[in-house]
C-alpha cells in the first residue's frame, strides 16, 4: 500500500492519470471484446474553439455517463473529434491575409488551402488539448476530424446518393446572404436581434396622376427593386385601385397594385411594397402574382446597376441617400422610431441580406417524414421528454436546406459543370454532373455530352452541418458496411447536447441517418441546460460574462470543477448556476467541491493509517456475526447508496447521484463511521483477543466502504478516485479503477429499520453535542447524559449504542429512561433538548457556572429580541413590504423567523435552569 501526501495536489495527480490512461490505451475498446455495446460520439467542438464552461459542463455529463457504463461491464466506445468550422476558419485566415495586404484570390485556392491546413496543424489542436485536461475517457486513437480522408469520402458518398434520389437539387431561391463572409447562411445560422431603427413612410404616385398610395418600410434602399404594391383583397379603401399601376420614384418603373391575403389591412396604411428579390414574404407574393424579381444589391452589400443613381453605394449609405432623395421629391411623409427584430449572421456579425442566389438545396420533407415516423415509437427517446415536442414541431414545419457556401475551406461540392456546353464558361444554365471524383464525373459527362466534354468543379463548399449530420456513423466507418466499429457500436447509445442545437444538429443527424442507415443514429438524446453566471445570466461572448474553466481547473482541479457542475444539476435539462468572483477568479461553488475532494483524501489517509498495511483483498469480508451496530448501519447505507447511485447513473439522474454520494461520503462515512470506528481501530497495547478481533472487523468494514466509495464516485471525480483507490488496493500502475466492475449490491446488508433507528441515534448524539456547547463545557469534561423516550425500539437502540454515545459525547454515564422513570428521578439543574420523539437531558449542576450561563442566555435573548424588533418594524413598513423586491422581503421574513426561534430556544433553556 502506498502512502498519501498530507495534502492533495490535484494538478499533478490529474496530469499523471491522464497520461497513464492514454499511454495504456485504457479507453481504446476492441469491437470483438465481450460486453453489451455502449457508444457515444462527442459533439465535435469547432477546431477554432477554446474551452468554455459549456464544453466543461457537456464533457462532465458525457464522461460521467460513459465511465459508469464502463464500470457496469459494457463494451464502451466514446469517440472524440473536431469540426472544421468552415466560416470561422476562413474568417481567421482572411483576416490574417488582410493584415498582409492580400486576399485569398491573390493566393489562389490551392495555396489558400495549404495555409488553412498549416493553421489547423499549429493552432487547431488547442481545443483537443484543453478537452484532455478535463479527463475525458474517450478513445483518442479513434479521434476524427470532419475534413479527414474517411469523413470526406463519406460526405461525397452522401451527396451523390441524395442527388441520385432527387433529394439534392440546384435552384435559384431567396437565401440569407452574409456580406461579411461572402456566403449564404442557413436559417439556423441567423440570430434575431432587437435593434432601435426607424420606420419610413413615403408616397408612391399613381401612374394616372390621380393620387398616391402610402407605404412604410424599415429598408428604404430596397424600394429600388419593388415590382408591386400589395393590399388586402377585402380592404374597401383600395379595391377600386387593384390592377392600376404606380410609378416607382428614381427609376420610373411602372408597378402594379395587387391584392394578396398576406397583407394585414389593419396594420399601418394597409399598403405593402413588394420586393421579391429582397424579402422572403415578398418573394412568396411575387411567386403568387408572377412578379419580376429585380436584384438591386451585389453580394458584397453595395448597390448594383439596377439601383440607378445609387449604384456603388454601400447598402446603409444607399438607405440614407434614398430617404434624402424622397424628402427632396416631397414624397417622404414621416419617420418613426421603431424597435424591431433584425436578422444577423451568426458568423459574420452583420445584418443578413435576403438575396436571390443559385444554390444547392436538400429536400428535407421526405427525410423529416421518416424521422417523424420513428418518433411515434420514441425513437430516439428525449430526456427530458418535453424536448420531444420541440424536435417534432421543427420536423413538421421544415424548409428545404440550403447546403452550399461560397467558401474554400470545407468539403468542396462534388459537382462538375460541363462548361464545354456553354462555350467554355460557367453560367446559370451550364449543365452539370454529380460524381464521387473527377474521373467518375468525366466518364458521366462524356457518356452524355461526348468525348470532348470539358469540366470545371463547383467552387463552393458544403455547409458544415452537412458533414456534422453524418457524424454518428461516418466516424464509425460508414459507408463501409463491413466496418467492425459500425457493426458493433451503431446505432450509438446516447447523444448528450444542449437544447440550442436540436435544430442545428440533432434533427440533421436523424434525417441523414434515416436516409443512409435506415435507423435513428442514437437511442437516447439527453438534453442539458445552460451554465449561467453568478447573476443567473446566460453566458455569451457579447455579454463578456463567460467564466474560463481553465482558471478554475488551475485553482481547484478538474475533478472539483466536474463535480461542482454535475452536482448543480437539479434535474435533467435544467440550467445550472456557477458562483464566481470576477475580481479574484474564485468560485465558492467549485471551492466547496475542492473541499469535498480534500475530505475524501483525508478519509483515505485515515484508512491507510488504520488498516494495518493490508489491502481490502487481503483483509477480506467481515464475519456478519462479528459486526457491531455501526458496522451493520454503514454496510446497509453502502448497499443502499450503491443501488441508488447505479439507478441514477443509468437513468441520467446525474445531479441526484452526485448529491447522494456527497451526503454519503461526507456525512455517513467521514462524519460518523470514521469517528465511531476510531476506538475500535486503536484498542491499545495489551488488548484482549476479543478487542483485536473487533479491530480486524472494523478494518474489514472500513476497507470495503472506502474502496467501494472510491468506485462509486469515480465517474464524477475520476483522477482523485483513481489515486485513492490505488493507494488502498496497491493495484499495479497498469490496473485501473476506471476498468473495474461495479460492485454487486449486498442485499443481505440492507436494513431499513436499522438505518432509521441509527439516524435517531445520530440525532441524539447531535443534541448532546449542542447542549455541551451551550453549557460551555470543555472537550475534556465528562457529564452524565439522560435520554427519555416512551418508544421501546428507540430506547433499545440507545441502549445498544451506549458505547458509541459515550465515545462521541464524552459522556460520564448514559441513562435511558421512560417518561415515568424520569419523573420519578428528576434532575435538579439540566439543559434539555429534543430530537424527534426523544428528550435529552444534560445535568450540569456543579459542572458549570450557572450564573454565568444564565447571564449569557439572557444576553442572547436580549440581542435576539432587539433584532426581532428591527426586522418586524421593517416588514411592517408599507414602503418596504410593498416596494422591495420579493426576494429581499422573503429573506427578511426568513431572518425574522430564525431570530424568533433562537429567542424561544434561549428562553426555554433559561427556564430549564430555573
Amino acid at each position: 500500500m502506498s502512502e498519501l501526501a498530507k495534502t492533495y495536489d490535484p494538478v499533478g495527480t490529474e496530469a499523471r492519470w491522464q497520461q497513464a490512461w492514454e499511454e495504456q490505451g485504457a479507453f481504446h475498446p476492441d469491437p470483438k471484446a465481450p460486453g453489451e455495446p455502449f457508444s457515444v460520439v462527442i459533439p465535435p467542438p469547432n477546431v477554432t474553439g477554446s474551452l468554455h464552461m459549456g464544453h466543461a459542463f457537456n464533457t462532465a455529463l458525457i464522461d460521467t455517463i460513459v465511465r459508469y457504463q464502463r464500470l457496469a461491464g459494457k463494451n464502451v466506445l466514446c469517440l472524440p473529434g473536431t469540426d472544421h468550422a468552415s466560416i470561422a476558419v476562413q474568417t481567421i485566415l482572411e483576416k490574417q491575409l488582410k493584415e498582409e495586404g492580400k486576399t485569398r484570390h491573390d493566393l489562389g485556392r490551392e495555396a489558400f488551402l495549404e495555409r488553412a491546413w498549416e493553421w489547423k496543424a499549429e493552432s487547431g489542436g488547442r481545443i483537443v488539448g484543453q478537452l484532455r485536461r478535463l479527463g475525458y475517457s474517450v478513445d483518442w486513437q479513434r479521434q476524427r476530424f470532419t475534413l479527414d480522408e474517411g469523413l470526406s469520402e463519406a460526405v461525397k458518398e452522401a451527396f451523390v446518393r441524395l442527388h441520385d434520389q432527387g433529394l439534392i437539387y440546384r435552384g435559384e431561391y431567396l437565401v440569407n446572404w452574409c456580406p461579411a463572409s461572402g456566403s449564404a447562411v442557413s436559417d439556423l445560422e441567423v440570430e434575431m436581434k432587437e435593434v432601435d431603427g426607424h420606420l419610413w413612410h413615403f408616397r408612391y404616385p399613381l401612374t394616372s396622376g390621380e393620387g398616391h398610395l402610402e407605404v412604410a418600410t424599415t429598408r428604404p434602399e430596397t424600394m429600388l427593386g419593388d415590382t408591386a404594391v400589395a393590399v388586402n383583397p377585402t380592404d374597401d379603401r383600395y379595391a377600386h385601385l387593384v390592377g392600376q399601376t404606380l410609378t416607382l420614384p428614381f427609376v420610373g418603373r411602372e408597378i402594379p397594385i395587387v391584392a394578396d391575403d398576406h397583407v394585414e389591412k389593419d396594420f399601418g396604411t394597409g399598403c405593402v411594397k413588394v420586393t421579391p428579390a429582397h424579402d422572403p414574404n415578398d418573394f412568396a407574393i411575387g411567386q403568387r402574382h408572377r412578379l419580376p424579381q429585380i436584384t438591386v444589391m451585389r453580394k458584397n452589400g453595395t448597390m448594383n446597376q439596377e439601383a440607378g443613381q445609387f449604384e456603388g453605394l454601400d447598402r446603409f449609405e444607399a438607405r440614407k441617400a434614398v430617404v434624402a432623395g424622397l424628402e427632396q421629391l416631397g414624397l417622404l411623409v414621416k419617420v418613426e422610431d421603431y424597435r424591431h427584430s433584425v436578422p444577423y449572421s451568426d458568423r459574420g456579425k452583420v445584418p443578413v441580406e435576403p438575396l436571390l442566389s443559385t444554390q444547392w438545396f436538400v429536400k428535407t420533407e421526405p427525410l423529416a417524414a421518416r424521422c417523424r415516423e420513428a418518433l411515434e415509437n420514441q425513437d430516439p427517446r428525449f430526456i427530458p421528454e418535453r424536448w420531444e415536442k420541440v424536435y417534432r414541431d421543427w420536423l413538421t414545419d421544415i424548409r428545404d436546406w440550403c447546403i452550399s457556401r461560397q467558401l474554400w475551406w470545407g468539403h468542396r461540392i462534388p459537382a462538375w459543370f460541363v462548361i464545354s456546353e456553354t462555350n467554355g464558361k460557367y453560367t446559370d444554365s451550364t449543365p452539370y454532373v454529380v460524381a464521387r471524383n473527377e474521373a467518375e464525373a468525366l466518364e458521366k459527362a462524356q457518356a452524355k455530352y461526348g468525348e470532348a466534354a470539358e469540366l470545371e468543379q463547383d467552387e463552393d463548399v458544403l455547409d458544415t452541418w452537412f458533414s456534422s449530420g453524418l457524424w454518428p456513423f461516418s466516424t464509425l466507418g460508414w459507408p463501409d458496411a463491413d466496418s467492425a466499429d459500425l457493426q458493433r457500436w451503431y446505432p450509438t447509445s446516447t447523444l448528450v447536447t444542449g437544447f440550442d442545437i436540436i435544430f442545428f444538429w440533432v434533427a440533421r443527424m436523424t434525417m441523414m441517418a434515416g436516409a443512409f442507415t435506415g435507423e435513428m443514429p442514437f437511442k437516447d438524446v439527453y438534453i442539458h441546460g445552460l451554465v449561467r453566471d453568478e447573476q443567473n445570466r446566460k453566458m455569451s461572448k457579447s455579454a463578456g460574462n463567460g467564466i474560463d474553466p481553465l482558471l478554475l481547473i488551475e485553482r481547484y482541479g478538474t475533478d472539483a470543477l466536474r463535480f461542482a457542475l454535475v452536482r448543480e444539476v437539479a434535474g435533467a435539462g435544467q440550467d445550472i448556476r456557477v458562483d464566481y468572483d470576477r475580481k479574484k477568479d474564485t468560485s465558492a461553488t467549485v471551492e466547496a467541491s475542492r473541499n469535498f475532494a480534500n475530505k475524501l483524501w483525508n478519509a483515505t489517509r485515515f484508512a491507510l493509517m488504520n488498516l494495518g498495511g493490508e489491502t481490502p483483498a487481503q483483509l477480506g469480508d467481515p464475519d456478519p456475526a462479528a459486526l457491531q451496530l455501526a458496522d451493520r448501519w454503514i454496510l446497509s447505507r453502502l448497499a443502499r447508496v450503491n443501488r441508488e447511485t447505479a439507478e441514477r447513473y443509468g437513468s441520467y439522474g446525474l445531479g441526484e447521484a452526485a448529491k447522494g454520494l456527497y451526503e454519503f461520503a461526507w456525512n455517513d462515512v467521514c462524519d460518523w463511521y470514521l469517528e465511531l470506528s476510531k476506538r475500535r481501530l486503536n484498542p491499545g497495547e495489551n488488548s484482549s483477543a476479543e478487542a483485536l478481533a473487533d479491530q480486524r472487523t472494523a478494518r474489514q468494514v472500513l476497507a470495503k466502504v472506502i474502496s467501494q466509495m472510491h468506485l462509486m464516485l469515480h465517474p464524477l471525480m475520476p483522477h482523485l478516485t483513481e489515486e485513492l483507490w490505488h493507494s488502498v488496493t496497491a493495484a499495479s500502475e497498469t490496473t485501473f479503477l476506471a476498468l473495474q466492475a461495479w460492485p454487486a449490491v449486498d442485499e443481505a446488508a440492507l436494513d431499513d429499520g436499522l438505518e432509521a433507528s441509527f439516524t435517531e441515534l445520530i440525532g441524539a448524539i447531535r443534541v448532546v453535542r449542542n447542549l455541551r456547547a451551550v453549557a460551555g463545557l470543555k472537550p475534556s469534561q465528562s457529564v452524565p447524559v439522560r435520554f427519555v423516550s416512551g418508544r421501546g425500539d428507540l430506547a433499545a437502540m440507545l441502549q445498544r449504542g451506549t458505547a458509541d454515545i459515550t465515545a462521541l459525547t464524552r459522556a460520564e454515564s448514559v441513562q435511558v429512561m421512560t417518561p415515568d422513570q424520569s419523573e420519578a428521578s428528576p434532575v435538579a439543574k439540566a439543559l434539555a433538548g429534543v430530537s424527534g420523539e426523544l428528550q435529552v437531558l444534560l445535568p450540569i449542576e456543579g459542572l458549570v457556572d450557572l450564573e454565568a450561563l444564565t447571564a449569557r442566555l439572557e444576553k442572547d435573548i436580549s440581542k435576539a429580541e432587539k433584532e426581532i424588533k428591527g426586522l418586524a418594524g421593517r416588514l411592517g413598513n408599507p414602503n418596504f413590504a410593498d416596494k422591495a423586491p420579493p426576494e429581499v422581503v422573503a429573506e427578511c421574513q426568513a431572518n425574522l423567523a430564525e431570530k424568533q426561534a433562537q429567542a424561544d430556544l434561549a428562553r426555554k433553556r433559561l427556564a430549564d435552569l430555573s
